[in-house]
């Protein structure tokens, strides 16, 4: 009885069928990305404003005035009494009486004088020149309430946290394809709620449900183009990632095209439903439906396959081996329960930890400062696109671990030099640091990879959902991390980033080379896999060199 990749190379290992899927769902990836940095531009700073004093509104409007003398009545009294108040967050402590004068509306304040108004804080009624144009013109999230806005970015990542669980834990269960479309109904719809949201409470509770929806649609893709390709073609896993640096190259066309943040919101939103178009074009993972005892279907879509990809079936393929242990539902417990699986997976949860804090690290320290905010980020997208062209040219030749190690050691390195680099030298700081930025591309980007090749395929999606969870968890960490540390030492959470991104480097090494390896299909298979690699790691001379088959 052949096994599931033999009938798969005469199908085809990445053929016309395969690389449709794999374009297909590479748009995923562009809508993904583009929800995951949008907060940049939903949450740009709405230009100026100012808080109205109470009455204002009436007396504006019984005066005629327009919107700058208000301003001059509301904030230039306040600039000339009170030079240390810009009017943002403070206001007169007047109300002002309906009946006051159009010309002189502070004549009657008894406790008013040239030099020296009443102040107290502003706690709601700003006025922006620029209402809807963020989420921050929006919900009014200034001054006291600026917190808000970094609360919306923890929340998506909350939310793909909790999609990393719960998503890949039924992508597992009850199949790829399945979850795949229901995730990117969900997506679309939450998406649409946000854009609509009438408060911001609801804008926070439909933001983290977007996230865990949009987690499901960005992993289980990923998941399914790994598995429809052969053992040499899994590379495709890195290629898709270049479409997540595509998003967010063009996120910010998008938001220069679209004036408002509800509009962009939707822009990234709306595509959601054209995927659910898939269910016609993209099958259920044959993998998976191996595991679950499906050998029928699987042998199905594996004949639709090869039809597509201009090959022939032989008729003796009526079955495909598959595994005769118990399908059983998967848990933690299966990721630590026997020694190399165990090492794999305190790995990888560590590598995807540190990958994510140190790239949204250096990304925010390098952020937005001045200049032009769409060419800026533009640029800060186009960096990572060597990051994949130097994983395509060289994993095939080398394997996965040494880039894997190299990448993470090179970003510490940069980040430990970047901090001691005189400040007068700013392009040079700038250079090292974008080599630091490049090196932890190329170590986020593998790990993607590498993690889907040593799960079996029992495991697989829900093993990379919960190890990539640990990645949400670096990027909620990571703002408070950078700003706390920068607030003792501008440099310091670089040194923090060089040691985590060493130790990384250093770790990776005790993994098993995956290189023309094919997928394991079951935990033993794993630990066959890693046997080969001595104790769990280091590797021995001799194999035997059926045991990959």
């Amino acid at each position: 009885m052949p096994s599931f990749d033999e009938v798969l190379k005469e199908a085809g290992e990445f053929g016309r069928f395969q690389k449709r899927v794999f374009f297909l769902l590479c748009q995923t990836g562009i809508a993904f990305s583009s929800l995951f940095a949008s907060v940049v531009f939903l949450g740009k700073a709405p230009g100026s404003y100012w808080c109205r004093i109470p009455g204002a509104a009436e007396l504006s409007q019984r005066c005629g005035w327009t919107l700058d003398e208000e301003l001059n009545f509301t904030v230039l009294p306040l600039r000339l009494g009170n030079g240390s108040s810009s009017g943002e967050c403070e206001r007169l402590d007047v109300t002002w009486d309906p009946s006051a004068s159009c010309a002189s509306p502070l004549a009657r304040c008894s406790n008013c004088s040239t030099s020296h108004l009443p102040l107290t804080p502003c706690h709601d009624d700003w006025v922006f020149q620029q209402p809807h144009s963020s989420i921050v013109s929006e919900y009014d999230l200034v001054c006291g309430n600026a917190w808000m806005l970094d609360l919306s970015q923890a929340v998506l990542n909350l939310g793909f946290l909790a999609g990393a669980f719960t998503l890949g834990y039924a992508a597992d269960r009850y199949g790829r394809i399945l979850i795949y479309l229901l995730s990117c109904l969900g997506d679309g719809a939450c998406g649409v709620v946000v854009a609509l949201a009438p408060n911001f409470t609801v804008f926070l509770i439909f933001r983290f449900l977007q996230g865990v929806f949009a987690k499901g649609t960005w992993m289980t893709g990923y998941v399914i183009v790994t598995e429809i390709v052969g053992s040499d073609q899994r590379i495709v896993g890195i290629v898709i990632q270049m479409f997540f640096s595509l998003g967010v190259m063009i996120l910010p066309g998008i938001a220069y095209l679209v004036p408002t943040w509800q509009g962009i919101q939707l822009a990234i939103s709306l595509p959601n439903f054209l995927f659910l178009l898939y269910y016609w074009v993209v099958p259920e993972s044959p993998r998976w439906l191996l595991t679950r005892k499906q050998g029928e279907k699987a042998l199905k879509i594996l004949r639709r396959i090869a039809k597509h990809n201009g090959k022939y079936l032989s008729p003796h393929y009526s079955e495909i081996s598959i595994s005769h242990n118990e399908v059983s539902n998967p848990s933690f417990s299966d990721l630590v329960r026997t020694p190399c699986m165990r090492r794999n997976t305190l790995i990888l949860m560590y590598a995807w930890f540190a990958s994510a804090l140190i790239y949204q690290g250096l990304v925010m320290r390098l952020g937005i400062v001045g200049g032009n905010l769409y060419l800026d980020f533009f640029i800060s997208g186009a960096v990572e696109l060597p990051a994949a062209l130097l994983i395509v040219l060289t994993i095939d030749r080398v394997g996965r671990r040494l880039p894997f190690a190299v990448s993470n050691i090179v970003a510490g390195v940069a980040c430990f030099v970047t901090a001691f680099l005189p400040g007068d030298s700013p392009w040079l700081k700038t250079a090292v640091a974008m080599l630091g930025r490049l090196g932890i591309t190329i170590a986020f980007e593998i790990v993607y990879l590498v993690n889907s090749e040593l799960y079996p395929t029992t495991l697989r999606n829900f093993g990379v959902s919960l190890c990539s969870s640990l990645c949400d968890l670096g990027g909620i960490i990571a703002p408070f991390l950078l700003f706390r540390l920068a607030a003792v030492w501008l440099e310091l959470p670089l040194i923090i980033f060089s040691v985590l991104a060493v130790i990384g480097g250093l770790l990776v090494l005790l993994l098993p080379e995956t290189k023309g390896i094919s997928l394991p299909e079951t935990v033993e298979d794993v630990e066959h896999l890693s046997s080969h690699f001595g104790k769990c790691g280091k590797k021995r001379k001799h194999r035997d060199p059926n045991s990959y088959i």
